[in-house]
Parts: C-alpha cells; structure tokens; sequence
C-alpha cells in the first residue's frame, strides 16, 4: 500500500503530459502540490517517515523540503541551463554560428563521414557545452541546408544525442545525480566513481551508435562503416573515460566529443582518398583565416579553457575557487546541509566564456546583458519545471516515498531489478524530457533500490573498483540517455528544427527500435556488471 500510494505523483506527472498533453511546467507545479497534500495527510499514517522526522512536524518537513529543492534547481542547475543557452544565443545573435557551420560542411567530401562529423562530433560538443536540445536543433538545420531530407536529419540527430546526454550542459545530470545519492554535495571522489560507471555501462554504445549513424546514411559501405566506428569509439571512449575518472562530468562529453573529430579529421586523412562530393551535399568551398576561426569559436574555445582551469587539471586554481565564497547552511527541521560555491560553479564558467567570446565577436556589455536577460526570461517556464521537479523529488525522498518505491519494486523483481534499473531512467527522460530530471527523479530511488537489495559493498565492475550502490545509479543516467530518443520534448525540437510540425508520430516510431536495443543492452550490461564481472 505503501509503494501504490508513493508512486501516485509519478503516474501522475505520465498521465498529465502524455495523456493529457499537459505543458511540462503546469504538469511538474500540479503533481508537486498533490505531492504535498500526500506528504501532509497521508505518508504519516503510512509509517514511511525516516526515523529522524518521525517527531518532527510534518508541515515544517515539507516546507523545507519544498525549499531545499528549489533552492537545488536554482544552484547550480537553472543557473547552468540559462548560460549554456545563453553562450548558444550569442552565436546566432552575432551569426558566427554560421561560420562553425560552413567549417565543418568544408571538412570532408564523404557524406557519411561528413554527418558523424555535424551529429556525433559536433552535436556532442554542443550537448556537453549547452545541452537541452541544441545538439539536435543545430546538426538537423545544418544537414537539411547541405540537402539531406528532414525526416532523416531529425531521426539521425536524435540516434546521435545519446551517449554524450548524461554529461551535458557541462556534466549537470551526471553532478545531479550524484548529489542526490548523496543527499546533498557529493564528494569529487564520489562525482569521479559515478561518472565513470556511466561511461563503463554505455563503453559498447560509443562504437555501436557511430555504426547506426553511418548505416544510416550510407549502408553500401560496410567495411568502411565499421573501421571508421571502430576508430572514433576508441578515441572517444578512451577520452570520456579518462576524463570521468580524474576530473569528474564536467568534460567528458566536450573533450571525448572534440576528441572524436580529431579522430574523424585523421581517419578523413589518411583514408578518404579526395572522393568526389556527393551529389546529396551542396557544398561551397570558403575560405577563413585564423582569425575569423577564432573569432567564431571564442565564445567555446573560452568556455573550454575556464572549465578546464577550474577543475582538477590545476590543483591550486581549482582549491581556491572551492574555498572563497562559499555560502552554507544547515536547513532547519531536516537538517540537511545546503552548500554552493559562487566562484567555483560550472554556470560562472560558461558565463565569463560566453561574455568575453561575445565581446571578441563584437557585442557590447550592453548587448550581451540584455540577450542574458531575454533569455533568462524565455526559459522562465524551464525554470518552473526545474523546480517543482526537484522539490517534488526532494520532498518524496524526505517523507520516506521514494524508499517505498524502492522496497515495492525490489519486492517485485527481486534479484532482477539491475536489469530494469536503466528503463528507469529512461522512463524518467521520456516523461520530463530531461537526463537531468530524471535523475533526479529517480536517482535516490535507484540508490535506495541497491540499499534494499544489500548492494552496498565495494566491489569491481569490469575491472574498474568502486561501490555497488554507485554503479546502480549509474544506471539510472545510463538508461536516461536512451530516453532521450522517445521523448515528446527531443522530437518536438527535432521536428521544429527540421520544419516537420505533426509528424512527431512518424520520428518516435522511427526512433523506437533502437530505444528498445538501448534499454535491454544498458539493462545486460548493468546485470552482468554486478553477478558476473
């Protein structure tokens, strides 16, 4: 009874917006308010309240709740979504999105490695920087201007913005999840384990998926389709791997995605013997100085070197950020610790790489401030989502709910549920459109999932030492990822991208089969990865 009852708010949030077709904000405010009413009136009668609140009011626990998370979507999260997107405005605001465009068509003549190059290479740089659906807006328009067809620009953007998901928006849903393993601020060493597990349970997926895009797009050479997959998943995965390991999420998807088209240019070198350019591609040989090429690529080139300065890579840099001014405190009644650093956040940096890259490519202070305030304005609603997600999940996990989704799903598939965990996810990326919300959905459900299953030894997976705990929430981001392809958000910007208004049908049947080979091969990996590796 327990378990039914704690799950009304998240079949709630399905049935607002698939079956209703609910927007996201009003769907996310009405389920947190019927989250609290539950909180209130019912969880207490239910004896699911952790022990420590059991002689706590339980208005003064959701209260707090409620403001706990959203003071959480709003440090780091939202902060970091509206200069992520900001960073992306000052390209199309100064039109120099049009020469990184122009650069990357002028690469190749082989179409199939022209579009890895735009879907895979490009569009993850674009997801690690800014996420939230500019790594399928952009790639689509790109390919449909160079000739290729709108329904096959949308459905390959969508296959590509997958396995760089979970670190986007500069590693926000692998940092997300973490810290709500952790209740709160994870440590560096804990930020490291995950996002390494992530990158262990999606390693067949960097060569799997390079495959599908070039099978796509060209399925008569085999061969090449499957040395030159081959070749980018390893320069990919070695990368994503190494930065997950010693720096954490926050580069993982941007240098394993740069690395990629380091190895896309090599392979192009010494393989692409000058082909002739298809005739599917309209091509226009420019030529840009350097100059003009760093002027375009400021504002990321920028962005790059501040995350990259701020991070493990420069140990007295990075400790100093960590420890100046940094603000605390503990919330009452809960007794949780609220802790973010205003020098040492992820957001600061994409804003100081997008302002000096604006100032380079001739915006004025006055200008850019006014684009920071429009878009801050235009994802206002964004922000309503975010923190009625993260309250809700917040809330669930205080008043014991999410524990008692926990117990009712470990109950119902025992040994089993590291199979299922990453349909998890991606259940929660289908309905809230976001790796992010997602995890943070689910991800405390995941952990309190291995508590029951007494999943919380250190062990080894693949070689790779960690917590057991740690790699079943990994799988949570994992399989958030693969949710990406399904859900009615990404192929609402995939068919406004592409100018495909009422087709969304058509792309989400497009899309199903490999969601489905994506859920039951994270699913495989994640078992074997506790019983057999």
């Amino acid at each position: 009874m327990a378990a039914l009852i704690s799950v009304i708010p998240i079949l709630l949030l399905f049935v607002l917006m698939m079956g209703f077709k609910v927007a996201g904000w009003k769907s996310a405010l009405t389920t947190l308010i019927v989250t609290i009413i539950l909180a209130v009136f019912v969880a207490p009668s239910l004896g699911i309240i952790p022990a420590k609140y059991v002689d706590a009011s339980i208005w003064g626990v959701t209260l707090w709740s409620v403001i706990e998370g959203c003071l959480k979507a709003c440090f780091p999260i939202i902060l970091i979504i509206i200069c992520a997107i900001f960073s992306y405005n000052i390209l199309c605001e100064t039109k120099e999105i049009e020469t990184i465009k122009t650069q990357f068509i002028q690469l190749t003549s082989d179409k199939g490695l022209l579009v890895l190059l735009l879907t895979w290479g490009f569009g993850g740089v674009l997801e690690g920087m800014a996420g939230f659906g500019t790594a399928v807006a952009i790639p689509a328009a790109i390919l449909i201007g160079l000739g290729f067809k709108p329904m096959f620009s949308a459905v390959i953007c969508l296959v590509a913005n997958t396995v760089a998901v979970g670190f986007g928006a500069v590693g926000l849903p692998a940092t997300t999840l973490a810290n709500e393993v952790f209740n709160g601020s994870a440590p560096h060493e804990m930020l490291c384990e995950v996002s390494t597990f992530i990158i262990i349970q999606l390693a067949l997926m960097f060569f799997i998926t390079p495959f599908f895009i070039l099978m796509m797009t060209d399925k008569t050479k085999i061969m090449k389709n499957i040395s030159l997959a081959l070749f980018v998943g390893c320069f990919s995965i070695i990368t994503q791997f190494c930065c997950a390991h010693f720096l954490g999420p926050e580069t993982p998807a941007i240098l394993g995605s740069c690395a990629s088209i380091v190895a896309m240019l090599i392979y192009n070198k010494l393989f692409i013997k000058n082909e002739s350019t298809d005739d599917e591609v309209q091509v226009k040989k420019v030529h840009f100085g350097a100059s003009k090429t760093f002027k375009a690529w400021s504002v990321y080139g920028f962005i790059i070197f501040f995350i990259l300065i701020s991070s493990k890579i420069v140990p007295p840099i990075n400790t100093a950020l960590k420890s100046t001014a940094v603000s605390s405190f503990i919330y009452p009644v809960l007794g949780n610790k609220f802790s973010f650093g205003w020098l040492s956040n992820a957001g600061l940096m994409i804003f100081l790489g997008a302002m000096i890259g604006g100032l380079i490519q001739g915006m004025t202070f006055k200008r850019l401030f006014l684009l920071l305030c429009k878009t801050a304005v235009n994802l206002q609603k964004t922000a309503i989502t975010i923190c009625c997600l993260v309250a809700l999940a917040s809330l669930m996990n205080n008043t014991g709910m999410t524990l008692a989704i926990a117990t009712g799903l470990v109950t119902l598939t025992g040994k089993a549920f590291p199979f299922i965990a990453p349909l998890i996810g991606s259940i929660g990326t289908f309905v809230t459109g976001s790796a992010t919300s997602a995890n943070i959905l689910f991800g405390k459900l995941q952990a309190d999932a291995a508590s029951q299953l007494g999943l919380i030894n250190d062990s080894t997976f693949f070689g790779v030492s960690g917590n057991e705990t740690n790699w079943l929430a990994a799988a949570n981001c994992a399989g958030s990822e693969g949710g990406k392809l399904l859900s009615p958000q990404s192929i609402a910007i995939a068919t406004a991208a592409c100018n495909m208004e009422g087709q969304d049908g058509e792309i989400m049947r497009k899309t199903m089969p490999f969601a489905i080979f994506w859920v039951i091969m994270n699913g495989l990996v994640v078992y074997l990865g506790l019983t057999v590796f």
